[in-house]
């Protein structure tokens, strides 16, 4: 798949088909996404890898924790401002609208739309499931060499004719991950990234939020 192709067919899937994705085709994404850039090259990023039986004891324990323990549960950074404003406010209403008028929930449902919230603590059904997580020690500059790795991730995965969803949204739950996997106590959790074969007939996995054109973001100068 030429690269350009892997960015424009990247989305977020929220519904994967139970189909495993073999031991060795994840080793071969993590070599690619391991030539992420970083800076002076410290490869800040540690990947922990879950599937089969691990997986399901993660899911079970994550989704008990949101159903029994509504917030007592906090992530370890801030991800997006403590007061929203313009544009991107709005930007982000058009997103979650989007995705859930594409499923049939309408605003006033509350509770279909904390069910389908609750799929991320299920990691969409994926078969794999990874938890990415850096040093506290490390600094700002980290966050953003993870984020290269974990796109460099993404488009590996296109590659194979995989789909993921990055979830931010486990982040609160890192006494929960670190309850059922072997992480260092200075190893702060960043996010996850669901993986494995689309569902081909889920509605949600039709949805692409639209993106801005280059004249809201772009200067010229010459």
């Amino acid at each position: 798949m030429h690269v350009d192709d892997a960015i424009m067919s990247r989305r977020s899937v929220r519904r994967f088909l139970p189909t495993p994705v073999p031991r060795e085709t994840l080793k071969h994404l993590l070599n690619v996404a391991r030539q992420a850039p970083s800076g002076s090259n410290i490869q800040p990023w540690q990947i922990h890898v879950v599937t089969g039986e691990p997986l399901a004891a993660l899911r079970n324990a994550l989704e008990a924790a949101f159903d029994g323990e509504p917030g007592q549960h906090q992530a370890e950074y801030v991800y997006y401002p403590r007061e929203w404003f313009e544009p991107y406010i709005s930007r982000r209403r058009r997103c979650g609208y989007g995705l859930y008028e594409t499923l049939g929930i309408q605003r006033e449902e509350r509770d279909k739309r904390l069910a389908q919230a609750r799929r991320n603590y299920a990691f969409f059904d994926a078969p794999v499931a990874m938890i990415l997580t850096l040093d506290r020690r490390l600094d700002t500059g980290s966050f953003m060499d993870c984020g290269m790795f974990l796109q460099s991730l993404m488009l590996a995965a296109r590659g194979q004719g995989l789909h993921s969803c990055a979830q931010a949204a486990i982040a609160p739950y890192h006494r929960v991950i670190r309850e059922q996997l072997t992480l260092d106590d200075s190893e702060l959790v960043l996010c996850a990234l669901a993986l494995g074969h689309a569902d081909p007939n889920a509605p949600e996995n039709g949805f692409a939020p639209e993106r801005e054109g280059l004249e809201s973001f772009t200067r010229f100068y010459s």
